[in-house]
């Protein structure tokens, strides 16, 4: 089921749209204010964000600038009464993907959000490559220059996630939740354990990692650009 984190703050609004995402098939979060909606958006992953941009404390544009400078790739729909070019530019150019302008249209914004969900659902190859490795997640392996290395349960799942958002940031939280499953409980510790094992099975050199790459503050990043076979 995809998550969507509605930011939005009247409730009379909030509700009809959490309505809406909900009769989708949607599982949705509200958050009412700027400071909320960043620490959910980048605490918890989401499949989109409809972001409100008048909102109380920081307002929309402010949220967006800093979900992307935390990393998180998640797509942005704005939702602004603003109808001034310059501002829907600004808001594009801080990172957001698009933007509706009020009073909308609820089949307009449901189009618009299937269309961002279709393009962030791209389907796990049954091969992926990169450098000498090879994973093969039809029959759930890794091999590296032809030979078969033994991977834990977690390491699959925890190379999986990485795969599957390559070029992304991805916190530990996230990484919790996708790896772990939500509402397990374990420190950031074990989360860079089972990194730094993981890097000893994809790296050439694990102390100098090429391809899983360490932000700090932010979280990991899986950067290869892998070929890919279905």
């Amino acid at each position: 089921m995809k998550r969507i984190l509605i930011v939005e703050d009247e409730p009379s609004i909030a509700m009809v749209l959490e309505d809406d995402m909900r009769r989708e098939g949607y599982q949705t979060e509200v958050a009412s204010d700027g400071d909320s909606a960043i620490r959910r958006a980048t605490g918890h992953p989401f499949d989109l964000i409809l972001l409100d941009i008048m909102l109380p404390g920081k307002d929309g544009f402010e949220v967006c600038r800093e979900v992307r400078r935390a990393g998180v790739q998640t797509p942005i729909i704005l939702l602004t009464a603003r109808t001034q070019e310059a501002e829907k530019v600004m808001g594009l150019e801080l990172g957001a993907d698009d933007y509706v302008t009020k009073p909308y249209s609820a089949r307009e914004l449901r189009a618009r959000v299937k269309a961002h969900l279709r393009r962030t659902a791209a389907p796990i190859p049954e091969v992926y490559r990169f450098g000498d490795a090879e994973v093969d997640f039809a029959r759930c392996e890794l091999r590296r220059n032809g030979k078969h290395v033994d991977l834990s349960a977690l390491e699959y799942k925890l190379l999986t996630a990485f795969v599957r958002n390559s070029g992304r940031v991805l916190t530990r939280a996230q990484l919790l939740d996708q790896v772990w499953g939500q509402g397990t409980h374990v420190t950031d510790r074990v989360v860079d354990n089972q990194v730094t094992n993981l890097r000893k099975k994809i790296e050439p050199e694990p102390e100098k990692p090429r391809y899983l790459v360490a932000l700090r503050g932010l979280g990991y990043r899986f950067d290869a650009e892998g070929v890919t076979e279905r």
